[in-house]
């Protein structure tokens, strides 16, 4: 039996010798790589943080002790080690191990991560809660890290902690990686000790003299080391936000992690040690699992080479779609630039700062920055896509209205995994754009039907300078080969698209949904139900002339979309429809008001009954129950 397989709780780690827990530590990267390769996952980071992972949960007394980690797929390593590795194949898979953190899987997970910059802010309210409490044996540890302090909410959490002056310990984990590289003052300051040959000369020279020198001389140097630290290492900008500094520190160095962590944990107030690591350390491909390529990888991958093993798909992703005539524009109209917050591959757009690196900005993990700065922008004549997951624009719902909306500036919005995510789970699903945009003024809401029509409503939100322009896509294949860019022409503002002319029920049916309410059709016609089928690519405006024909030819109307029906377009085109046509009735068909966990894409589709099956299944219903009504 492994070491691993004898860990069934961090209790069992404080029984092993150091050379047993550097062992461990091997182990522990060699079945995330095995796991990893079947399941898909987030590894880089993981590989990062385990001999971190391991020396936190020996030096503190977890469960009681509370450990907080920010940007959950850093938490791989602690799943393990947390009664979790048996069932570790799961990773990612209906009715397994959360990819992130998530409480409601663990006593150690405490608190659900799954975006970043989280964990000081919760941390401190725990602080706090302990001593309102008295819980004063508990202490409270936040693992900062994987580009964190890129983002904001990081810089709010360490500015409050340190004025608290409560009992707080942050290990920051600096990787010098988010996704793709860090970016930002603070990472040039960071790093700066790493490649400051003054201080590493320095460094060296004081170790071989406290080797051979006697105990008092000894301790006299390290002090005036630690003197000389806060002048050429990032310690005193934490110093004087109030934290007590430790680093840096070799975060794969069992022994100094373990030494440093346990007389950490005996001190009070707020202290900060800064742990040096390296992402994907250990991959078997070359240790390369730092660069974003290896940021995470799909199922399917050889855990030696971190090639995949599966022939590719016949239609490339949205992403690379997107990415790619997104780039073909930008020779086209010299006014386009791009933002993107730390995701340059995830968002497609790595192929437009290739071609156009002047008009390219990765602003880091700040989506709220990024969309005011792509507002700054568009106040000088330029043309800003700010390229965004769904669920992470949401994290700049502010900047959007106050920045974007009221000034009327022409952002336009692209965003990625708008929708169901699959594997990414409940943390990243992008199902509440359509309700968070149709609320906001000002702002043009779209949705295409396939790969093309994605390109087309680019181009159209390129030539609309009337304020900002928001399209979603999938995390999905586009369903059909797409031409090049200068291959397709912008789509007519404000428009709809009747791709089905039938003289029953009308399904308005909203990007994703388009091709879904098609095949439904087409199964509903064998039954004899003849049904109309609708491109609604503009959601807001929506194309009045197309509706009012739509409803003097219907009596019922099935919406149909792929995110949240409170407040969704089907609620939003119901009420237009109520105050136009009181007699027709709408119902609205999307994802209900519930948390969707992680499972296949296609299968949640089927769960939601959002695939042609399950839209034809509610067709049916409502003809047969309008035929007992009538």
């Amino acid at each position: 039996m492994s070491l691993l397989d004898r860990i069934e709780s961090p209790a069992d780690l404080r029984a092993l010798t150091r050379d047993e827990l550097r062992t461990l530590a091997e182990e522990i990267r060699a079945r995330l790589v095995d796991v990893c390769s079947r399941t898909g996952g987030h590894i880089g980071a993981g590989l990062g943080v385990v001999e971190l992972t391991i020396a936190l949960h020996t030096a503190f007394q977890t469960p009681r002790d509370q450990l907080v980690w920010d940007v959950g797929h850093q938490g791989y390593p602690h799943k393990l080690l947390t009664g979790r590795n048996a069932r570790m194949e799961t990773l990612r898979q209906e009715g397994g191990v959360s990819g992130f953190l998530k409480r409601t899987e663990s006593e150690y997970d405490t608190f659900g991560a799954g975006h970043a910059a989280t964990a000081i802010s919760a941390a401190l309210g725990m602080a706090a809660a302990r001593d309102i409490n008295g819980e004063t044996d508990l202490k409270v540890v936040a693992v900062l890290g994987d580009g964190a302090l890129s983002c904001g909410l990081a810089y709010e959490g360490l500015n409050n902690a340190g004025h608290s002056d409560r009992d707080i310990v942050v290990v920051l984990n600096d990787n010098e990686m988010s996704i793709a590289p860090n970016v930002g003052a603070m990472h040039k300051y960071l790093t700066s000790i790493q490649r400051n040959p003054l201080y590493n000369r320095v460094r060296t020279k004081i170790g071989e003299i406290v080797d051979n020198a006697p105990g008092p001389v000894g301790t006299i140097v390290r002090k005036w080391e630690e003197s000389m630290k806060s002048f050429l290492t990032p310690g005193v900008l934490f110093e004087e936000l109030g934290f007590r500094y430790f680093g840096p520190i070799d975060g794969h160095d069992i022994d100094a992690l373990l030494d440093t962590l346990a007389m950490v944990r005996e001190l009070e107030g707020p202290r900060l040690v800064h742990v040096i690591t390296q992402k994907g350390k250990g991959f078997p491909a070359g240790e390369h699992a730092g660069g974003e390529k290896w940021h995470a990888l799909p199922p399917g991958h050889d855990p030696a080479t971190g090639k995949q093993r599966t022939t590719s798909a016949a239609n490339p992703s949205y992403t690379a779609v997107f990415g790619k005539g997104l780039a073909e524009l930008g020779h086209e109209q010299p006014k386009l630039v791009t933002i993107t917050a730390a995701m340059p591959s995830g968002t497609g757009v790595g192929q437009f700062a290739a071609a156009h690196p002047t008009r390219f900005f990765d602003v880091g993990i700040a989506e709220g920055h990024a969309v005011t700065f792509a507002a700054g922008l568009a106040t000088r004549g330029l043309r800003p896509v700010c390229a965004i997951y769904s669920t992470f624009l949401q994290r700049a719902y502010d900047n959007i209205i106050h920045d974007c909306a009221i000034q009327s500036l022409p952002v336009i919005f692209a965003m990625d995994r708008a929708g169901l995510v699959g594997e990414d789970g409940e943390t990243h699903m992008g199902l509440y754009d359509i309700a968070y945009l149709l609320a906001v003024p000002n702002v043009t809401v779209t949705a295409p039907k396939d790969g093309t029509e994605m390109l087309a409503l680019l181009r159209t939100g390129l030539a609309h300078a009337a304020g900002p322009f928001s399209l979603r896509y999938p995390r999905d294949l586009v369903p059909a080969p797409v031409p090049a860019v200068d291959e397709i022409a912008p789509i007519p503002f404000g428009t709809w698209e009747v791709l089905r002319q039938g003289s029953e029920m009308a399904i308005l049916a909203v990007g994703t949904m388009v091709g879904a309410s098609l095949k439904a059709a087409e199964a509903l016609a064998a039954d004899g139900l003849d049904v109309t089928v609708v491109n609604c690519r503009f959601l807001k405006p929506h194309d009045e002339v197309t509706l009012a024909a739509i409803l003097a030819q219907h009596r019922q109307i099935l919406v149909v979309e792929e995110g949240t029906v409170i407040n969704g377009f089907g609620s939003y085109i119901g009420a237009v429809i109520e105050r136009q046509e009181p007699g027709v009735r709408v119902h609205t068909h999307g994802v209900p008001d519930r948390i969707i966990y992680a499972a296949p894409r296609a299968r949640q589709l089927a769960m939601l009954g959002l695939d042609a099956e399950g839209i034809a299944r509610r067709v049916r219903a409502l003809h047969e129950t309008e035929a007992l009504a009538g």
